[in-house]
């Protein structure tokens, strides 16, 4: 009689991360007698449907344990009532046994957050609200003299404006070349309704600023600062809502700020360069085509693309071109394919190790530091008559309003009329939610009001008020409609689980 040592020894060995495997061998001799109780009976494996926690298979790996000197048939019943979404397969290739210490480990609460979508959102809070205090404190002196400090002819605050955010924009421009061609936007169908969302979260937000800035002609020039919309904040928000949000919304939510960011690239681009140096564009114009050559002979080292790179971000910052769009320049010759035998797995591919290798440094460090730089505000002499202004009013009601009426009316439509479908288990209270979340435009209406108004101080104070509040109501309430529309969603712990199929191929009743 051998009993169930095979599965004894699969739990005491090991246990798998990802997916959540759990092994039960009931290994029988031939047919030898039923006085023990034993049928005749090969081996049967079940495995686990994948899940992201493994609670199913610590129930299923503790009850072969504990049921190792019971007959065969008794076990497999017995072990049916303790698995969830349980069903019979072949054997396991030796793949598919990953190793991994048994019990498995806790993440620590700082691990698990900086895991967790809402992480960098949390930071960039963290950092703009500082920034505020700091800016409104005695250490105000300190903190602008320090953004003023010149190093190698550029201020620090130019530095992380210009320098800094060319890496921003360096990953920017990588997701965007990704989901392009092989990610949520690789095909027409799937483009169609961010794209119809985006370019209404676009022109709605700008029509209501101009409409209330229209008798300010210096005000004027910042007509595209609500237009942007920030992804790390809205994804942010959404990741702490988390199975109330279908993962759909989030994928939406995603290839709109995408197509987004991809339009206030091109937005920098044709409205707020500086006066332009062909000598210096011409040396830009070389460097990129390197980068091209580099691309179309093989070239796959990184090292060869960020030297090249960083000719090009100097040339950028002379020639009169914002030298943050050398980042995006950079990031569409970078390659996607793998080298040859690797050439159809993804982690060798020098676009995803750049992207995921910038990814931390990005979240965690760039973005934050830009938001202390940018948000402190010192509110001294400051009234609340001031948000009536045009400036500030126009950023507030393109934000809250223009996003929310651009993001929904063009995503309603293009529904309506065919050109694209309503993401999978999402409601339309939950797309308007979304679309209110569309208008956190932290980071990035922060930069466009840096360049729309440099050199004037008042305006770019204005632009800072206008767009921390805007962008904190759209984020307070997205997360309530959100919450509200998505309770439905979330499963309740107390939910029975679902009969498992019968592993001995007949129903049973539990």
């Amino acid at each position: 009689m051998r009993g169930c040592s095979a599965a004894a020894q699969c739990c005491s060995r090991s246990w798998p991360p990802r997916p959540c495997w759990s092994a039960a061998r009931a290994d029988s001799a031939e047919n030898t007698g039923r006085q023990n109780g034993e049928c005749g009976l090969a081996r049967v494996r079940i495995r686990l449907t994948h899940r992201r926690d493994c609670d199913d298979s610590v129930i299923a790996a503790r009850a072969i344990v504990a049921l190792r000197h019971r007959p065969v048939i008794g076990r497999l019943r017995h072990l049916q009532d303790n698995v969830e979404d349980a069903s019979v397969t072949s054997e396991p290739n030796d793949a598919d046994v990953q190793t991994k210490t048994w019990p498995p480990q806790r993440r620590s609460p700082l691990h698990a957050f900086f895991e967790s979508g809402a992480a960098a959102g949390v930071l960039l809070v963290l950092a703009a609200l500082n920034a505020m205090i700091i800016a409104n404190s005695p250490l105000s002196v300190v903190y602008f003299k320090v953004l003023e400090l010149k190093i190698a002819g550029l201020s620090l605050l130019h530095w992380i404006n210009d320098g800094l955010m060319a890496i921003f924009f360096l990953l920017v421009g990588l997701e965007i070349k990704r989901e392009f061609i092989e990610g949520q936007l690789a095909t027409w169908s799937r483009r169609a309704l961010p794209a119809f969302a985006a370019l209404g979260g676009m022109i709605a937000p700008a029509l209501i600023y101009l409409l209330i800035a229209r008798g300010d002609p210096a005000a004027i020039r910042g007509w595209a600062i609500p237009a942007a919309t920030d992804i790390a904040f809205a994804l942010g928000v959404l990741a702490l809502l988390g199975s109330r949000v279908p993962v759909s919304l989030k994928i939406f939510l995603t290839a709109l700020a995408i197509l987004d960011d991809l339009g206030a690239i091109l937005i920098i681009a044709l409205f707020y360069s500086g006066e332009l140096s062909l000598a210096m564009l011409a040396a830009a114009a070389i460097c990129i085509a390197v980068l091209a050559l580099m691309n179309r002979f093989g070239v796959r080292s990184l090292l060869p693309y960020l030297v090249v790179g960083a000719l090009l971000w100097f040339f950028e910052l002379k020639s009169g071109i914002h030298a943050t769009l050398a980042g995006v320049a950079l990031a569409l010759t970078i390659p996607l394919g793998g080298r040859g035998a690797e050439s159809d797995e993804p982690e060798h591919s020098p676009l995803h190790k750049l992207e995921h290798g910038l990814h931390p440094y990005v979240s965690y460090f760039i973005v934050p530091v830009f938001g202390f730089a940018n948000a402190g505000v010192a509110l001294a002499g400051m009234t609340p008559a001031l948000l009536l202004t045009p400036v500030p009013l126009g950023i507030m009601l393109g934000l809250f309003l223009g996003k929310q009426i651009g993001v929904f009316g063009f995503a309603w439509l293009a529904v309506k009329l065919g050109f694209g479908t309503m993401p999978a288990k999402a409601s339309w209270p939950q797309l308007y939610g979304v679309s209110l979340l569309c208008g956190i435009g932290f980071t990035m209406s922060l930069f466009i009001g840096a360049l729309a108004f440099a050199g004037n101080a008042t305006l770019n104070d204005a632009t800072k008020i206008g767009v921390l509040v805007g962008s904190a109501i759209s984020a307070v309430l997205g997360y309530v409609v959100l919450h509200v529309a998505g309770a439905r969603l979330a499963v309740p712990d107390e939910e029975p689980a679902k009969p498992a199929p019968s592993i001995l191929g007949r129903k049973r009743a539990r």
